[in-house]
């Protein structure tokens, strides 16, 4: 599933493009403050940018510079109308940046990332519409395992497999990717990840309003009193300590799928 960035103040018009491009693809929701988009750029390495440019006069121009010089060779759809985009017409001259006059329907914008990505728009209709078949059909719950040690992946998974359906990914990175494929129903992540660490994966979930309800669940190696509380200020769902007990690890897992129950 190809990945987009979405750009832009979080509003109605933004979470409503949000929500109906995720049908399709693995969309990350990016302020506009130009070291945040940097860092999410290197992090997501998306496929595509789009940049909601309601309140254009508040957005940082610093990112269509840093975009064009730094990240040429991804394409960028912009959406506002004649005089939002008017600002930024000199960025549109060498074919990177293409813009999408509002207002806009979401069939549109579906039509022009897929010709900018190069894909068959019917054929990522049909895609999706078999894995919202899939998921509707599947009976068992999808849990996602983070961790950057394959040892301990395949212990969880077959600790899982039995009773859910176990994806793994090795790092922050991958994870997000993994959740843009297939929405998982409870995520278990390592919180001493090299690089993109549990904690700044746990803030790209819930930067993303459309997997804030996921349930994420802390693994970590580190037995020390600072370390637990330094995790417990994340608000996680839970948190296990490594190496998890199989039996307190599903009884403790069914609960929080469960709410609690």
């Amino acid at each position: 599933m190809k990945k987009i960035l979405l750009i832009g103040k979080l509003n109605s018009v933004v979470n409503e493009t949000n929500k109906f491009l995720s049908q399709y693809f693995h969309v990350q929701l990016c302020s506009e403050n130009a070291n945040v988009l940097d860092g999410m750029l290197k992090i997501v390495n998306p496929d595509l940018v789009l940049i909601s440019l309601i309140g254009a006069y508040d957005i940082d121009t610093s990112i269509f510079y840093m975009l064009s010089d730094k990240y040429a060779q991804t394409p960028i759809l912009t959406i506002g109308t004649k005089e939002e985009s008017s600002t930024f017409f000199k960025y549109y001259e060498d074919g990177q940046f293409e813009n999408l006059i509002r207002p806009v329907e979401n069939t549109v914008i579906l039509n022009a990332v897929c010709r900018r990505l190069g894909l068959d728009e019917k054929e990522v209709e049909r895609e999706a519409a078999e894995e919202r078949e899939k998921k509707a059909h599947s009976g068992k719950k999808r849990i996602l395992v983070v961790d950057d040690n394959g040892t301990t992946l395949r212990t969880m998974k077959a600790m899982l497999e039995d009773k859910y359906e176990v994806a793994v990914a090795i790092s922050g990175a991958q994870a997000m990717t993994s959740i843009g494929k297939k929405r998982p129903d409870l995520i278990l992540l390592d919180y001493e990840m090299p690089v993109c660490d549990g904690r700044m994966t746990l803030e790209m979930i819930r930067a993303d309003e459309e997997l804030q309800s996921i349930p994420v669940v802390f693994l970590t190696a580190i037995n020390d009193r600072a370390n637990i509380e330094a995790v417990l200020k994340l608000k996680p769902a839970g948190y296990f300590l490594k190496p998890a007990v199989k039996d307190k690890l599903l009884v403790e897992l069914e609960k929080i799928l469960n709410n609690g129950e």
